[in-house]
């Protein structure tokens, strides 16, 4: 469905000390890194899309996080969503809403929801019913 999702950031070095973290222990594989660029990408599984990208907004303007705006991260186990929020709240980020069920949403829903050190909005969703 998507061919990429792209962040803007700020500080590129800062947002690679949030990012490299969080990917990892959502299992997707760093792609490919430029500082001199800036950007950088990771990658599900085999072939080479989707990608989540995070660099310098390419207009040259500062980066700002969009109202409304969020990226959500799918993750096979709830543990994932407890680990990623974990993660990102230890590398500079910062809460939206603890991990927990969203009934709301549907039976099985668990998420959890913050912000990059740029205001970038993002989720970590489980769809799973637990065990």
């Amino acid at each position: 469905m998507f061919s990429h999702v792209f962040l803007g950031v700020g500080d590129f070095e800062r947002a690679l000390a949030f990012y490299r973290p969080l990917m990892s222990a959502l299992g997707l594989a760093p792609r490919f890194c430029d500082p001199a660029r800036p950007w950088a990408g990771w990658q599900a599984g085999p072939g080479t899309r989707p990608l989540f990208v995070i660099g310098q907004p390419f207009d040259g303007q500062a980066a700002s996080a969009g109202n409304g705006a969020m990226v959500a991260f799918l993750a096979e186990r709830r543990a994932q969503v407890d680990q990623a929020h974990a993660l990102a709240l230890a590398h500079g980020g910062s809460d939206e809403g603890a991990p927990g069920l969203r009934p709301e949403y549907h039976a099985d829903y668990y998420g959890a929801y913050f912000r990059d050190p740029d205001g970038n909005k993002l989720c970590v969703a489980c769809h799973a019913a637990e065990g």
